[in-house]
């Protein structure tokens, strides 16, 4: 396996699929991937709670500006606590109730239907969403009220996979989208149940096409960064692909519109060469299709 950062450096673009460890930050990640290639042009899609663990897709060198273009559906496995609530609404945070009430495996299914389909969530104080030009988790350590509004998000699936009735502890599998808080499913549901209830564990097993299954520990990458590890972009973008000839090549390189011949209005193409070189990535404008990012 190549394991020369100094290679990468002049040729690097793609994913890599981590699995990050639970008492990492994304950012720490981030960082760790840097210092290990020498690239400065790293970026993650999708932020992992520092105690959470599992799928966190990294971008290498151009391929951030591909961000925009994964598909962000998610899905976890997360482990609740019934009896008591946080204020972060994880393990983290301190106890603020609880509760001698127990709740029964039967239970906790039916009102998990409740939060199936398109929901509102009220994210938790202790976030990272901005209001008024301020993260929520500022607000909350200074002390200060702040009006949260609920965001809407769509829960794909959710079932119990397992309960230990002696612990009241259950396994939840979670399908959902971009920007839903689990941490928030954790505290709802055990609002609903009446017992209280707070996340001990969060796995994100998937993120759009990256999966757990073929994940990379982050200690892998440290003794061993090869080009084995980066994904291709197009196997985890979902759009279609348009092969160049030497002519369009061209024409991409100095930003001129191509014509249409098969894709409708309005859709995103991948345009490539030599087969699975990405040279752009094109919108679709009637019988034209004009570049919107171009990468050679």
């Amino acid at each position: 396996m190549e394991s020369s950062a100094g290679l990468l450096k002049n040729n690097y673009f793609g994913f890599l699929n981590i699995y990050k460890p639970a008492g990492m930050t994304s950012h720490d990640v981030v960082a760790c991937i840097r210092k290990v290639t020498g690239i400065k042009q790293v970026g993650h899609t999708g932020t992992l709670d520092p105690f959470a663990q599992g799928v966190l897709p990294v971008c290498i060198g151009k391929a951030t500006r591909l961000i925009e273009f994964l598909t962000d559906d998610k899905e976890y496995i997360a482990t609740v606590q019934f009896g008591k609530t946080t204020d972060t609404y994880d393990l983290e945070g301190n106890v603020t109730a609880v509760s001698d009430k127990k709740v029964t495996a039967n239970e906790i299914s039916e009102v998990l239907a409740c939060f199936q389909g398109h929901i509102e969530q009220m994210p938790p104080i202790y976030s990272a969403i901005k209001v008024n030009g301020k993260k929520l988790y500022d607000y909350a350590r200074q002390g200060q009220t702040i009006d949260i509004q609920p965001r809407k998000v769509f829960i794909e699936k959710i079932e119990l996979l397992n309960f230990d009735d002696i612990a009241q502890s259950a396994e939840i599998l979670v399908k959902c989208s971009k920007g839903t808080y689990i941490r928030s499913i954790a505290h709802d549901l055990g609002q609903k149940l009446g017992t209280g209830a707070y996340l001990t564990k969060l796995i994100r097993t998937k993120s759009g096409k990256f999966t757990v299954q073929n994940s990379v520990e982050l200690d892998a990458l440290k003794n061993n960064f090869s080009h084995e590890y980066l994904i291709n972009p197009l196997q985890v973008l979902e759009l279609p692909v348009w092969e160049l000839d030497k002519e369009m090549l061209e024409k991409v390189k100095h930003g001129q519109f191509l014509k249409n011949l098969k894709f409708n209005d309005g859709q995103l193409v991948i345009l490539v060469y030599n087969k699975d070189e990405i040279a752009a990535v094109g919108a679709v404008e009637g019988d034209k299709i004009k570049t919107k990012k171009v990468f050679i």
